[in-house]
């Protein structure tokens, strides 16, 4: 009676502690699917940096290109000024040659003239 008694119990104590090693088990199995679960946490972390990284870069690359455009036009605005001195010149001188011409006329004699001179420029 006894014998069997204690058999029994060792054999209850034995399936105890084979309980408690399959607890710690799934503890440990347990604690490794959080730390995967904090890598997986880690690497996506991660992920998104990159990515802000990348949208960064692409931002700046946006205002460089934009920057560039403005300076682009801003030259071609220069040009464009440059151009309209450059008639309001050829105005001015067309203007002066105008006067000029106007006077010389104006000392042109009425009747034929002989002299092939700066004073008398009739050349007939």
């Amino acid at each position: 009676m006894q014998v069997r008694e204690r058999k029994r119990e060792r054999e209850g104590e034995r399936e105890r502690e084979r309980e408690r090693e399959r607890e710690r088990e799934r503890e440990r199995e347990r604690e490794r699917e959080r730390e995967r679960e904090r890598e997986r946490e880690r690497e996506r972390e991660r992920e998104r940096e990159r990515e802000r990284g990348r949208e960064r870069e692409r931002e700046r690359g946006r205002r460089e290109r934009e920057r560039e455009r403005e300076r682009d036009r801003e030259r071609e605005r220069e040009r464009e000024r440059e151009r309209e001195r450059e008639r309001e010149r050829e105005r001015e001188r067309e203007r002066e040659r105008q006067r000029k011409r106007r006077r010389i006329e104006r000392r042109v004699p009425l009747a034929p003239c002989k002299h092939l001179t700066r004073q008398w420029p009739c050349g007939t």
